[in-house]
């Protein structure tokens, strides 16, 4: 998978939630490639704890060498959603990217969450995620090299999970990677990508530092390896890169990064802390989803197509999962019936009476 220096120049992407962070170093990235960044973001302050602003993200925009276009407002409000994207046309002629980055974190198990913060994560991390890809559809279609990227994780059903993670932030965060897959499926015919990213691991935001602990930084990756890894999606062909859920450093190593070391904050890779629903390179499966088109699956599916006693099997186009339990730690596994071992040819079919009396064999 490698990219195309020059395919981002002229192209024009709004970002929410792009004031910091990961956010902004995306946005920087993209700048950096020449194309016109449009930031929808809320913070027009700084904040005590969390350092910068809308306007301080446009200007590092426009000193990496593009042109930003700062808009106010909450991706929440479908009023300034669509006011976001109708400046954006106005300002740069069309949309041809789209990053849905803005977030809200809340791990607390479901009887310490309030339901205003069960409410607020549905709201900015899926609905908000969903509004900015359907408000800018109409002028995605437009463009030849258009890309919708969603910054959330592959979705997992490993029960531990929950262990760790509270249920309300895996719903936000998993219905994003469905929008996300749920796009690309609708918008092939269309000639648009729609995928995800996600960080192998912590990555050191403001975000982290208030809300995780101080400590998970100094064993965290700088936002720029997902910026790198963005980048090399988003300059690809969109009609060949869709319907996927990537982590950042199988990107780039694709991309032929051999040393990782530029990202990190912690002394070895053995120190850094994984991100959630993340386990060490090579040790899982990474993706559950098929191209646009139904046919092809992704590289990990096939290189690995079995994980914790699930079997995957392969229906023609289609994906199907054969059995939802998932084997943990020892337990015996129980294979659903598409797998049961039919009896041999020779051996005895206990016969069974059909509906009209008649003795009918057991196909």
């Amino acid at each position: 998978m490698s990219s195309a220096p020059d395919s981002l120049r002229g192209r024009t992407a709004i970002i929410s939630g792009g004031s910091r962070g990961i956010g902004e170093a995306i946005a920087v990235r993209l700048a950096q490639a020449g194309a016109n960044i449009t930031l929808l973001a809320k913070t027009t302050e700084p904040h005590p704890k969390l350092p910068g602003t809308i306007y301080t993200a446009a200007e590092a925009i426009e000193a990496a060498g593009g042109q930003a276009l700062p808009v106010v407002g909450d991706v929440r409000d479908d009023d300034h959603v669509a006011d976001a994207v109708a400046q954006t046309v106005e300002r740069f002629g069309g949309v041809d990217l789209v990053i849905n980055n803005a977030s809200a974190l809340d791990i607390s198990p479901t009887e310490q969450l309030s339901m205003k913060k069960y409410d607020l994560m549905q709201d900015i991390n899926a609905r908000g995620a969903f509004s900015l890809a359907r408000a800018a559809i109409p002028h995605l279609r437009k463009s030849d090299h258009a890309h919708v990227l969603t910054l959330s994780p592959p979705i997992s059903l490993e029960p531990h999970w929950f262990d760790s993670i509270g249920t309300a932030y895996t719903v936000s965060k998993f219905s994003m990677t469905l929008v996300a897959l749920g796009l690309a499926r609708e918008l092939a015919a269309d000639r648009v990508a729609s995928n995800a990213l996600w960080p192998r691991t912590m990555i050191s935001t403001a975000a982290v530092r208030n809300v995780l602990g101080s400590e998970l930084v100094s064993r965290s990756r700088s936002p720029q390896i997902m910026a790198d890894a963005a980048f090399a999606v988003l300059s690809k062909d969109p009609a060949a890169v869709t319907g996927q859920t990537f982590i950042d450093d199988e990107v780039l190593a694709a991309e032929g990064v051999t040393d990782f070391a530029q990202y990190r904050t912690a002394d070895s890779d053995d120190d850094l802390e994984l991100d959630f629903w993340m386990v060490r390179g090579g040790r899982g499966l990474r993706t559950h989803t098929v191209d646009a088109d139904g046919a092809r699956l992704t590289q990990h599916l096939e290189r690995r197509r079995r994980l914790c006693g699930v079997r995957i099997r392969l229906c023609g186009v289609r994906i199907r999962l054969c059995g939802i339990g998932f084997r943990h730690r020892r337990a015996p596994r129980r294979p659903c019936a598409g797998h049961r071992r039919r009896p041999p040819a020779t051996a005895h079919r206990t016969p069974r009476t059909g509906r009209r009396g008649r003795r009918t064999a057991r196909r």
